[in-house]
């Protein structure tokens, strides 16, 4: 049965290059959507406009110099095949596979009136949905042997197709990389009782002052570069190297690990203990911290940064940026420099600059003196693309809000000598297009947790006060 996929435009601006995303299926964009596009490009908004731009590109690639009746009917997309599974060695393009399908361009201006299917109105305000929606009916209608299907971002929407007597209305889900944000990657796995309890058999061997364990990778698969596994039992092992076969897991002291400081703080839990250690591991070029509001990430990335750029030299410089709202693009007409026109957007990393000086007999002066001392930048992330960032430490607040191709576009500026910390709580996503599942931030610890030279860690712990962890389990 042939299957037929009718794009909705916020499919587009959430992936420009959703339409390689069907495979050898027909992929069909109303016309309605192409003139959105078209509005949305010219918007303030940069985030959404370059999206609709790069989805307008992509569609211009496809049709090239097509006729209309080919266009109208289908123009060929050539798409390869990705395998999860394939190594980094297979880059010959003999090896890969690719699939065929189509791209049409649906004239919905041109629909009429058909028994027996129940087009909605779209003659009035706000009716382009309508009119898309109105796209798979006909399709539904007309191409009775064929699988039609919507695909929208849009809850309301799929609601109304369904109410309208469509048979396939789906969101899109090319960018959830997991069933349950449960399985997510945590940075570390903890084991119940003793872990030697699960080990069929070890090699333990010293290195100097440290001591290191080979453990046969079929008795903990789950274990990636740069985890940790914990056991109830104060045991502490930290992944420093995996081959085909084995293992290496350094044992590492608990109590070595809680009497960590980064300027001046230290550890309140086993969490932000790992947290720390994977912030001073110097083969991790990403770290992303994840957790609840109240845990720590902030706090921990900024101590950790005024103590390698101020303490260690390692560092020039300190980004520190977030994704502004939309309704933020209006402060850019107002007087003032970048930093103080974020300063609204920013807030949270001077009420950590001011938990770790506050207490200092000239508390002002002494924040002034560290933002200027730590070269600390404040940067919102509609400029950072088309920038290259060496030696700088890089760090991204709030990123649970942003896409799959915003978060790539942001960690490809990382240049020479430079460390990026993600943080973000994906129970605080703002974005009504995004979901934990199809979080830009999600999609990042999926896809680096393989990575040797990226770290992870989930820091649950909340630890701002009582009335905060409650909230964060209660409200």
């Amino acid at each position: 049965m042939e299957k037929i996929y009718v794009l909705d435009t916020n499919v587009l601006l959430h992936d420009p290059l959703a339409i390689y995303a069907f495979a050898e299926h027909k992929v069909v964009i109303p016309m309605t959507v192409l003139e959105e596009l078209d509005v949305i490009k010219d918007r303030r908004d940069k985030d959404v406009s370059r999206e609709a731009r790069l989805a307008i590109n992509t569609i211009d690639k496809i049709v090239g110099d097509a006729t209309p009746k080919k266009l109208q009917s289908g123009v060929q997309i050539r798409t390869s095949i990705h395998d999860d599974n394939e190594t980094d060695d297979t880059t010959d393009n003999a090896q890969k596979s690719y699939v065929e399908g189509s791209l049409a361009i649906y004239p919905d201006q041109q629909i009429t009136s058909l028994d027996n299917v129940p087009f909605l109105n779209g003659n009035h305000d706000h009716a382009n949905d309508n009119r898309i929606i109105n796209v798979a009916l006909s399709l539904q209608a007309t191409n009775p042997r064929a699988d039609v299907c919507l695909v929208t971002k849009d809850i309301n929407m799929r609601i109304k197709a369904k109410g309208s007597g469509l048979e396939r209305v789906e969101d899109y889900r090319k960018d959830k990389v997991l069933d349950d944000v449960d399985l997510m990657s945590k940075g570390y796995i903890e084991v119940e009782n003793s872990i030697w309890s699960k080990i069929g058999s070890v090699k333990t061997e010293a290195h100097g002052r440290h001591t290191v364990h080979v453990i046969k990778k079929s008795d903990l698969p789950t274990l990636y570069f740069n985890m940790f596994i914990i056991d109830q039992e104060d045991f502490v092992g930290f992944v420093v190297n995996i081959d085909k076969e084995y293992i290496y897991l350094l044992d590492i002291n608990k109590q070595n690990l809680m009497n960590q400081s980064f300027w001046g703080i230290s550890p309140r839990n086993l969490e932000q203990a790992m947290a720390f250690y994977l912030l001073r591991h110097d083969n991790s070029d990403l770290m992303i911290m994840t957790g609840p509001a109240g845990s720590g990430k902030t706090l921990l990335a900024l101590a950790y940064g005024l103590q390698v750029t101020m303490e260690e030299k390692r560092f020039n410089k300190i980004i520190v940026a977030r994704s502004t709202p939309p309704m933020a693009e209006d402060i850019g007409f107002l007087p003032g420099t970048e930093e103080e026109k974020m300063a609204p957007w920013l807030a949270a990393f001077d009420d950590n600059l001011e938990i770790l000086h506050g207490a200092d007999e000239h508390a002002f002066s002494s924040i002034d003196y560290v933002k200027q001392k730590a070269n600390i930048q404040f940067k919102s992330l509609n400029f950072m693309r088309g920038r290259s960032f060496n030696n700088a430490l890089i760090i991204i607040d709030e990123a649970q809000g942003l896409t799959q191709f915003q978060l790539k576009s942001i960690v490809t500026r990382v240049g020479s000598n430079s460390k990026i910390i993600v943080l973000g709580n994906l129970a605080q996503i703002d974005n009504k297009y995004i979901t934990p599942l199809t979080s830009g931030l999600t999609y990042l610890v999926e896809k680096t947790k393989s990575f040797k030279y990226a770290s992870i860690m989930h820091v649950n712990g909340i630890e701002r006060s009582r009335l905060a962890e409650f909230a964060e389990e209660n409200l």
